[in-house]
């Protein structure tokens, strides 16, 4: 079904549905009656689902937390799945205002063109198209507007605890071409120990990282020590201060998204192996042996005995992404993703029998499984022919580190936005999305509503 020529013909009005959008400042806000994430986003989804009415579709609006619009009849339901939220606008914008919707030089500019406004509008025109041309689809086809994505999902954790319809199969596209199939398991947790500090090397601060998915690019560490304690202690990005009574060691680091610590330098696991050079004593020197010698600059979990790989996604990463010393107590966050063909079962008990052995305790832990549908499923095959189709280029399946929105919804993938060598501004100052990309996003979402719900 050719939906080319109603989503051209309507491009101005698409773009003009999308600034408008934009143009809501949707970030996470202060909780109100009726506005579960913050007035904006409780706004921006009214807005949404005012235009999906005003294109002849029948709406849902469960709790100002998770918006529908829906196509067709039948018991089964297909899915996209899309999200009204955005990040903070920060600074650095130069080309436009981040809540501005501008157009210029072929490009959509504002927070959210991208990720995920500019997809959410493609997806709704899409559906106008494939309305206009009289499709009558066997599988319902719904638009599901999600408000939370960027702060937890607890929107559709929401939904889905609250009776919300769950699709047979079906997409998000908050992710990339051709198809996301495989992402892997995320464990975030959070380990600490108490230290009873004897000796003449007393820890006093020990701090790095901003949050478990970034490897840390800087850590410090000050120690009440002997004064000649700064000549012991040597090393490539480590720099020793004299301060009153003792010193202090700071490490530097290369940051990189957690999902990828191989691409980065980990300064707190520096810092540790600075720190071991010192005639530390008690449980001190017990707990930088084992922060130095079980994680130290590693990143697949060696020497914490977790190292495993599968053909499809690859090695199991571990990040250690924060550390603090406060109350005589070190707390270190990880982020740890592991195989999309393995399982909680078998990552779990080895991390805390690990962590265990050193002498921490588990404070704090959160669990997203993997995600895996294989390249033969009827979703998969679809997704990947539409885009053949549409691009002539081979859909060659991905596995990622990371996390996109299809975790939050059973039976769905990430399919597009972004097209592979495109640049990616989501998250980033001057976001933008291709007028051109735009419109192709849309085509393509069509087609592949159309081949789930045929």
């Amino acid at each position: 079904m050719d939906c080319k020529p109603y989503l051209r013909a309507h491009a101005d009005e698409l773009i003009e549905s999308l600034a408008a959008l934009i143009r809501i400042p949707s970030v996470e806000g202060t909780p109100e009656d009726g506005a579960p994430y913050g007035r904006e986003v409780a706004r921006c989804l009214r807005e949404t689902l005012a235009l999906c009415e005003k294109l002849g579709f029948r709406t849902g609006n469960m709790d100002h937390r998770v918006g529908w619009c829906e196509y067709g009849e039948g018991e089964e339901m297909i899915a996209v799945l899309g999200h009204l939220d955005v990040v903070p606008a920060g600074d650095g914008w130069s080309e436009a205002e981040p809540f501005s919707g501008e157009v210029k030089n072929g490009r959509i500019y504002g927070r959210g063109a991208m990720d995920d406004k500019g997809p959410v509008v493609a997806a709704i025109y899409a559906l106008a198209a494939l309305k206009d041309a009289g499709f009558a689809p066997a599988r319902r086809i719904r638009i599901l507007f999600g408000t939370n994505e960027e702060t937890g999902c607890g929107d559709m954790a929401w939904y889905r605890e609250h009776g919300g319809e769950k699709p047979v199969m079906g997409f998000t596209p908050d992710g990339e071409y051709p198809v996301i199939n495989g992402e892997k398991g995320i464990l975030n947790g959070t380990f600490a120990r108490r230290l009873h500090q004897t000796g003449v090397y007393r820890l006093t601060r020990l701090e790095g990282g901003t949050a478990s998915n970034v490897v840390p690019a800087y850590a410090v560490a000050e120690l009440q020590c002997p004064a000649d304690a700064a000549g012991r202690i040597t090393g490539e990005k480590i720099t020793v201060t004299p301060i009153k009574g003792g010193i202090r060691v700071e490490a530097q680091g290369v940051s990189a998204h957690g999902s990828t610590p191989e691409q980065g330098e980990n300064a707190i696991g520096r810092l540790a192996l600075a720190l071991t050079q010192l005639p530390l004593g008690g449980e001190l020197a017990e707990c930088m042996a084992f922060l130095a010698g079980r994680i130290g600059m590693e990143t697949r979990g060696e020497s914490l005995g977790l190292a495993m790989r599968d053909e499809v996604s690859g090695e199991l990463t571990v990040n250690l992404g924060t550390a603090a010393f406060a109350d005589e107590t070190l707390s270190l966050t990880f982020s740890i993703r592991y195989p999309v063909t393995k399982t909680y079962d078998e990552v779990y008990p080895r991390m805390t029998r690990a962590f265990t052995l050193g002498g921490f305790t588990e404070t704090g832990m959160h669990h997203d499984a993997a995600l895996y549908l294989p390249p033969e499923s009827e979703l998969v095959r679809k997704l990947c022919a539409v885009y053949e189709a549409a691009t002539g280029e081979k859909a060659v399946l991905k596995s990622i580190g990371g996390g996109t929105y299809a975790k939050s919804m059973p039976n769905l993938v990430a399919f597009g936005p972004i097209f592979p060598g495109d640049e990616v501004r989501e998250h980033q100052p001057d976001e933008y999305m291709l007028v051109e990309r735009l419109l192709q996003n849309a085509e393509i979402i069509a087609a592949a509503m159309y081949e789930l719900a045929k």
